[in-house]
């Protein structure tokens, strides 16, 4: 089960996240969110992670630049210039904004809803990686995961390929992952002492739970 632990915005928590055994780290440039990273916490971020990545044959530790509301191509240039190994556009970005990024940066994952866009369907923007979050992203909300039971419409147009989040924690991953069979989990909230201050114990129990 691929884990990315998202929101970081400190070397201390991204250097955990990965010795915990994350596939990925995220971090949110988007000045409403608690979340929101200046781009030197971001390079603090990325730093971080590579000096705690595995050697020579193992797989690499994602960094991932999320943004909502910044156009495309800056965000493209923006992950460039920070170091990021991909860039996830989240929200209302449409195919020409995906086209726009990929000419600056090839690895894009696109983030969006089933209350935004209920007839979803993987790879429609052209992204590597698509992800599935609430309705309200960022906010730690539950939401119906009966839309991507095995049998249902939606699950069948997502393939395989794709990352759960919205709502999840350490006490509920390993139940929703059990529902849905995603490829990967995405967490930020759920891992959270306070909004945006990460928790070090919760990241650790929540990768464990994930890959129960």
């Amino acid at each position: 089960m691929y884990v990315k632990i998202c929101g970081l915005c400190d070397a201390g928590s991204a250097k955990h996240a990965v010795s915990s055994g994350a596939d990925a780290v995220g971090v949110v440039m988007s000045p409403r969110s608690p979340r929101h990273a200046t781009p030197e916490q971001a390079v603090e971020v990325v730093s971080a992670v590579r000096e705690q990545d595995p050697g020579a044959g193992a797989a690499r530790i994602d960094t991932v630049l999320v943004v909502n509301r910044m156009p495309a191509r800056e965000a493209a240039e923006t992950a460039r210039a920070l170091g990021f190994d991909v860039l996830q556009l989240h929200g209302s970005y449409t195919a020409d904004d995906f086209e726009a990024a990929g000419r600056l940066i090839p690895r894009l994952w696109r983030a969006t809803s089933l209350a935004r866009h209920p007839d979803l369907r993987a790879g429609e923007c052209g992204e590597e990686r698509l992800l599935v979050d609430g309705a309200v992203p960022g906010s730690g909300e539950t939401w119906d995961l009966s839309l991507l039971g095995p049998a249902g419409p939606a699950r069948r147009r997502l393939g395989d390929g794709w990352l759960l989040a919205g709502g999840l924690d350490p006490q509920n991953v390993s139940a929703a992952i059990a529902a849905t069979r995603p490829w990967g989990v995405d967490v930020s909230s759920g891992v959270e002492r306070a909004p945006g201050v990460k928790d070090t114990e919760l990241i650790t129990r929540f990768i464990r739970a994930a890959r129960a």
